[in-house]
């Protein structure tokens, strides 16, 4: 959740770029730096590690002169936060200028074939090979716009990437590969505005436009021309952004839920972000106070949560299990406190939630820390009563959430999950460096792949049309995909009022075979994994009963996506992650079935964001 601001005008840039990073700073972020060029060509790189009061106060007095700039904030991904790692990144040359939001997944080849060419990197970021490739294509005689497209024919993964060149001090380039990160171009009077938020254009211009999957733009003073990564020329309207507030930061969105639904790409990333080192291949949490024999010396672990969070405890528990190979429990919040729970020093609980506040988790935990027991929230909210009480705390780092049905929050808590769990793992020795490695590369791929979900939006909005008159529906599946079947119904409940339920397949003819008909819809979520075949059994007890079977299959399915009425497919990862790829149609599915009914999704009736009274 990086922050990019552009500028390119009629007025100093250097207090545009600042003003707009500054609108930016929710999203949280480790460095920041600005680069700027003059009309004569001379560019000056500003960077620092730490908030952006830090990079203020290092150009106090003299800051960089020049009518075109761009600045970015940064979690880290690829190397520490350091200097050398912050953006904006240069070329061996000194004249090219890029940042980049995203992750370049196949960057250590691009890096190896360059450093073989002669080039020399000055960071361990994935982002520098952009600059030192742009740099190749120009020297070849390309223009900035050329260069930049040839650049990222080479670049796999999902990025919002921006460039400058000191040899052409007029002009600015931005690109969107996939949904990881966005790009606004904003339009003034002989000024124009790159951003990857609307709050950082607001005090500027009304007009904008949003840059698609595969579109580019160059970008000058005078205006903006739009292509495709082929070259070809794109028509593109502007939309004026409403003085609201509250309509504004939608983003251009209809509902501050589908916003934050089609935010989750750059939200995992974020989660990522500083924890996950892919070259060399690691997952480190770095923030807890547990030494590693303390973490060694924990023989159990207690999970608690509600609601969404509980269901993402439900597939922490999992993680533990299988990654740290330790007992792992998962309960509800509001009835762990009520019962006498046995605990000892030998226990973690691991508390989960969003905002830290919730009444019923907060019991737990104040349960938990009468009993001597250590505890790790994971949580979205810095300084919550939930990060107070607990000795540690893994944020989540998905930002404002507005919508009250819980969507990149939940995403960013089961991420969360299965990177403490990783890490746990590593430090007892039940993850040895193989499994290491192949967990990291699936996760290089994660944004991509979700963004790939996530982009096939009309799809939900057809099965939409045909769903929304049904006023029950059944989930069903097994092991984790049961745990997503159960978010999935909970989605569906809270934002269109239509009755779901979700079991365990396997407890179908246990009773709610019985409910089966014409009238039921059934939604399966059958992965290709180690329950397929029993899966596909129970979808075929079901199309026997005259059952209408909506399945959640893996791209490549042999059998379900035949049985089944209607099949959403996605992507190959690993098992363990496959659930994060699973949740995003059903909140999609459940989204587009209420707006359909008519519902108020962004603030559904009788609910609230955080349930603070029992």
């Amino acid at each position: 959740m990086c922050g990019i601001m552009g500028y390119v005008g009629n007025k100093p840039a250097t207090p545009i770029l600042l003003d707009g990073l500054r609108r930016l700073e929710y999203r949280g972020y480790d460095s920041a730096g600005i680069a700027v060029i003059d009309r004569n060509g001379t560019l000056a790189v500003r960077k620092s590690v730490g908030k952006l009061r830090a990079l203020e106060e290092q150009i106090q007095g003299e800051p960089p002169k020049g009518l075109m700039g761009v600045g970015h904030t940064r979690w880290a991904t690829h190397g520490k936060p350091t200097t050398e790692n912050a953006h904006p990144h240069t070329d061996c040359t000194g004249k090219v200028v890029v940042i980049h939001n995203g992750i370049i997944e196949n960057y250590p080849a691009l890096k190896q074939d360059l450093v073989a060419r002669g080039h020399r990197f000055t960071s361990q970021t994935d982002t520098e090979t952009l600059a030192h490739l742009l740099e190749e294509h120009l020297n070849e005689g390309d223009s900035l716009e050329t260069g930049f497209r040839a650049a990222l024919a080479h670049l796999r993964g999902a990025s919002a990437l921006i460039a400058m060149r000191r040899d052409e001090p007029d002009k600015v380039v931005a690109a969107r590969l996939g949904n990881a990160g966005g790009i606004v171009v904003g339009y003034g009077k002989n000024e124009m505005f790159l951003a990857s938020d609307l709050p950082a254009l607001l005090p500027y211009t009304r007009q904008i436009a949003f840059l698609a999957n595969r579109e580019m733009a160059v970008v000058t003073a005078k205006g903006v021309a739009y292509y495709d990564l082929e070259g070809n020329p794109q028509h593109k309207l502007t939309q004026t952004i409403a003085l609201d507030p509250a309509a504004a930061t939608k983003g251009g969105y209809k509902h501050f839920m589908l916003k934050e639904i089609m935010e989750q790409p750059q939200a995992i990333a974020n989660v990522m972000s500083g924890r996950v080192s892919f070259d060399p291949p690691g997952i480190h949490i770095d923030d807890l106070p547990f030494s590693d024999e303390a973490i060694r010396r924990f023989k159990r672990v207690v999970l608690v949560g509600m609601g969404s969070s509980f269901y993402a405890a439900t597939l922490g528990r999992t993680y533990f299990e299988q990654l740290v190979q330790i007992p792992a429990e998962v309960e509800n919040a509001s009835e762990f406190r009520h019962r006498e729970a046995w605990l000892n020093p030998e226990t973690l609980m691991i508390s989960v939630g969003q905002s830290g506040e919730t009444v019923d988790t907060l019991g737990a935990m104040e349960e938990a820390q009468a009993k001597g027991v250590r505890q790790i929230t994971i949580c979205n909210v810095e300084g919550s009563q939930a990060t107070r009480i607990a000795d540690g705390t893994v944020y989540i780092r998905a930002g404002l959430e507005v919508g009250v049905a819980s969507t990149k929050c939940m995403t960013n808590s089961v991420l969360a999950l299965f990177l403490l769990a990783a890490h746990f793992g590593k430090v007892r020795g039940t993850v040895d460096a193989d499994q290491m490695q192949t967990m990291v590369a699936e996760l290089s791929h994660l944004p991509a792949l979700l963004g790939g979900v996530l982009e096939r939006d009309e799809e939900y909005h057809k099965l939409a049309n045909h769903f929304h008159r049904f006023r029950d529906f059944l989930f069903l599946g097994r092991g984790p995909s049961y745990t997503v079947a159960l978010e999935g119904a909970l989605k569906l409940k809270e934002v269109s009022y239509i009755h779901a339920e979700a079991y365990p397949a396997g407890e179908m003819k246990h009773g709610p075979i019985a409910l089966i008909d014409d009238n039921m819809p059934v939604v399966a979520i059958a992965p290709l994994d180690s329950t397929y075949e029993k899966m596909v059994s129970n979808v075929s007890e079901v199309k026997a009963r005259d059952g209408i079977v909506l399945a959640v299959v893996s791209e490549g399915d042999p059998a379900i996506a035949e049985l089944a009425d209607f099949a959403i497919h996605v992507p190959r990862t690993h098992p363990l992650l496959t659930p994060l790829l699973l949740i995003a149609p059903l909140q999609l599915l459940a989204y587009h079935i209420a707006v359909r009914r008519g519902c108020d999704v962004d603030q559904p009736r009788n609910l609230a964001k955080t349930v603070t009274v029992e």
